[in-house]
This record gives C-alpha cells, structure tokens and sequence, in this order.
C-alpha cells in the first residue's frame, strides 16, 4: 500500500523513479504540492525545481522512504 506522502498516492519504487528524472520530479512535485493547496510551496518547486529542491527531494526520498514537505505552506 502506497504511503500518503508518495507522488498522487504511487508506491515507493515508481516515486522513486519519478523523483530521480529531473523533469518528472520537477513536474510531479509541483502539482502534488499545488493540490495540497501550498501555493508558495508549488511555487518555489517551479522556479527552483531543477536545482537545489531537486537535489534535496532526492536526497530525503531516499533517507525516509517517502516524500517530505519541508514547507508548510
């Protein structure tokens, strides 16, 4: 059963891809976090999505098995 915290409700694995690829992950996050209703969250990925952001969902995707929201914007 897929984690709540996973890309629109995926299991780890298929997030874990998705969070890998750039694009997808610079895609995926912004509108997760912009159904989540956290607009300057959503905002932030799309400007900065390719860069740092990028890096750190990476990095926490892979340390805590699930994707954090580090704004609670």
């Amino acid at each position: 059963m897929a984690k709540k915290g996973d890309y629109f409700g995926l299991g780890y694995i298929v997030s874990l891809i998705l969070a890998i690829i750039p694009v997808t992950s610079w895609i995926c996050g912004a509108i997760t976090r912009f159904s989540e209703g956290k607009i300057v969250a959503g905002l932030i990925r799309l400007i900065f999505g390719f860069n740092i952001v990028w890096i750190i969902d990476l990095i926490l995707m892979i340390i805590s098995k699930h994707i954090l929201r580090l704004l609670p914007l």
